[in-house]
């Protein structure tokens, strides 16, 4: 199988590459961190000028990629910066839902408007059909009332798509509604993020005109987006692993001891080969994954590729550290950011420990 990437996605590649080189660093993103939104505008607006959000939707939706490996090449040159940014919850998070909902939106997202996405809540460990907040049907409007956590770019965003439990909704699944709620008619309290940029929690007490209603049977929607953003978390780990490889790599040829460099102590170059090891892993995985986005047994593919990636990202970071010493800990060097950003990557969309036993779930119901 050939697993080179066309003339387009290879260009998209380069161009991207090229930019970031051009305008990030570890010091540009801590500063956009500490900034209002927790983005740079200049840049975003670059990004958007480049068409990136419209890599991730399809041409029928009006963009011009939309497939796993368009996600791959995209997100892999974002971790590969380290740069935090709205794609994954605007692009793929909120834009695959309003793709079959409100097409209309998408075209406001790949011009650059960004809308963010809150369904997790404070007590929902992962689970996509967990979800407290309740949608009450008042008059022609409905009511919101509940809580969401860790709504990532709500303090950039002027909307939110808000997943609800419609009232007399039984089954787990089933009567999770999704509405477009402006980000202040809600309570938020914004804070940075470990590994960059900014989220918050939400607390709602709203009531919306009908038309804020995207749809009442929102589930398989949120399944989809979540598996499509899952493979952009995977890709962008995957371009922090290579950054910090390389990193670790320069040091261990330019730190010098005993009169010479110390990556040529074997001990060392053991470590360094199993992480490299794990991390070519990890780029199998996410290319399976990529390739399976629409195929039945997607979920098993995110689970599988989503626990590898928790896995490595421990070993990498771990490693890199003790390899570089005390250097690795400070915030002066870029190794401290890319370390930050990876070890949060677990934490997103499920750990190694939950996706390890809903792999095993789903292996089992399909025996």
């Amino acid at each position: 199988m050939d697993f080179k990437l066309t003339e387009e996605r290879q260009m998209l590649q380069d161009s991207l590459r090229r930019i970031l080189s051009d305008t990030t660093d570890h010091e540009s993103i801590a500063k956009a961190t500490d900034s209002i939104t927790g983005l740079d505008p200049e840049l975003w607006e670059q990004l958007v000028e480049m068409g990136l959000p419209g890599a991730m939707f399809t041409e029928d939706e009006g963009g011009f990629g939309g497939a796993g490996f368009d996600i791959m090449v995209v997100a892999e040159e974002l971790g590969r910066a380290g740069l935090p940014s709205p794609l994954i919850d605007s692009a793929l998070l909120s834009g695959t839902v309003l793709a079959s909902t409100r097409p209309a939106l998408v075209e406001e997202i790949i011009a650059g408007r960004i809308i963010a996405f809150a369904h997790a809540e404070p007590d929902s460990r992962y689970e996509l059909s967990q979800v407290s907040t309740t949608a009450q049907q008042s008059g022609d409007g409905w009511v919101l009332k509940g809580s969401k956590a860790v709504v990532h770019n709500a303090a950039a965003a002027e909307t939110c798509i808000v997943s609800a439990r419609l009232a007399g909704a039984t089954d787990a699944a089933e009567g999770i509604g999704l509405f477009l709620v402006p980000t202040d008619a809600m309570q938020m309290r914004d804070y940075p993020l470990h590994g960059g940029g900014r989220a918050a929690e939400l607390v709602l007490d709203v009531t919306l005109d009908a038309d804020a209603r995207l749809t009442e049977d929102g589930f398989a929607l949120i399944q989809t987006a979540q598996a499509r953003a899952s493979a952009a978390q995977c890709a962008e780990a995957l371009g922090l692993m290579e950054t910090i490889k390389a990193l670790t790599v320069d040091y261990l040829r330019q730190r010098r001891q005993f009169g010479q460099p110390i990556g040529k102590f074997q001990a060392l170059q053991h470590r360094m080969a199993d992480v490299l090891i794990e991390i070519e892993q990890v780029r199998s995985a996410v290319i399976n994954l990529c390739g399976h986005l629409d195929a039945p047994e997607r979920e098993l593919h995110v689970s599988a590729a989503k626990n590898l990636v928790g896995r490595t990202a421990r070993l990498v970071v771990e490693e890199s550290i003790q390899m570089h010493g005390g250097i690795g800990m400070t915030m002066e060097y870029a190794l401290g950011h890319f370390a930050k950003r990876l070890s949060m990557v677990d934490h997103r969309f499920g750990d190694a420990d939950y996706h390890l036993e809903r792999f095993i779930a789903l292996a089992q119901s399909a025996a």
